[in-house]
């Protein structure tokens, strides 16, 4: 498994297994599934309702806790200096474990400087060994960082072969924050399982075009966590070290982009209200 050393020296897989939309019924077992087939990073949220099943399953896999890398999110409800500290204790309580390899902010909203601020204070008293964003535009990102005493060292945004991320990444490189991708596959949207320029490119190698999507973003040094509740997909997605794209292929995947969004803009103002009927999605830490 290859893996990403971030600004502050940690290593983390550049590979992991993501638990968004995954029912905390079926969590556990897919968490299980994909531990048991070399996944060793998983990627869950306060917001995903469940860290308590990623906390049993990595319990019950037999793993130590230091092999496996955890990452969670802390959402809207719970940002501000304070809340957000007893939020990331509620979450090293579901995650049974007294440490998380990476928190990060959720989104973009509400008090994310008094939030973030508490991601330091995590991280030196040792809870968190690493910290970051999701979902920062580079406005967002540049503001926060400049702003703040240590940078982000990982903004987790939508990133894929249709959104590629190249201006973003720009602003990422200069503060030492590296790019993790949600919706890697973009969520099969836009056709990507079918894509004529994947397919061939598979076909050339053997592979499917949910693969040779996946191998582009390591190659493009990407940090991804692809989700599937199927056990064969898991191992599917997990099968992408023993290819490589050529300087053709690269190329070809690079026309695919449209710099745009298959979800949603978080400058668009509709959208930011939304985030604002949703931030008591999640309970406030008592």
């Amino acid at each position: 498994m290859n893996k990403i050393k971030l600004s502050n020296g940690v290593e983390m897989p550049q590979m992991g297994y993501g638990v968004y939309q995954v029912s905390p019924d079926e969590c556990e077992r897919c968490v299980m599934d994909a531990i048991s087939v070399g996944y060793r990073m998983i990627d869950t949220a306060q917001a995903y309702q469940n860290e308590e099943a990623v906390g049993c399953a990595w319990k019950k896999s037999g793993v130590n806790r230091d092999e496996l890398f955890l990452v969670s999110k802390v959402w809207i409800s719970n940002y501000g200096e304070g809340q957000t500290m007893k939020s990331i204790d509620e979450s090293l309580r579901k995650l049974q474990t007294d440490h998380i390899d990476l928190m990060l902010l959720h989104q973009p909203f509400c008090d994310r400087y008094g939030a973030y601020r508490d991601l330091e204070k995590a991280y030196k008293a040792g809870k968190l060994r690493a910290i970051g964003v999701s979902n920062f535009f580079p406005d967002h990102l540049v503001d926060l960082a400049s702003n703040m005493e240590i940078a982000p060292m990982v903004n987790q945004v939508e990133t894929h072969v249709f959104n590629q991320q190249h201006e973003a990444r720009k602003f990422m490189d200069e503060f030492g924050t590296h790019i993790m991708a949600w919706a890697p596959l973009a969520e099969g949207l836009n056709g990507l399982f079918t894509n004529p320029t994947l397919t061939q490119i598979g076909e050339k190698h053997g592979k499917t075009a949910a693969q040779v999507a996946l191998r582009w973003l390591l190659q493009s040094d990407v940090i991804i966590i692809p989700k599937t509740v199927h056990k064969e997909r898991m191992q599917e997605n997990l099968n992408l070290f023993d290819f490589e794209l050529d300087a053709e292929d690269m190329k070809a995947i690079a026309t695919l982009d449209t710099a745009h969004s298959l979800f949603f803009d978080h400058h668009d103002g509709k959208i930011a209200k939304q985030f604002m009927e949703w931030r008591g999605l999640v309970k406030p830490a008592e």
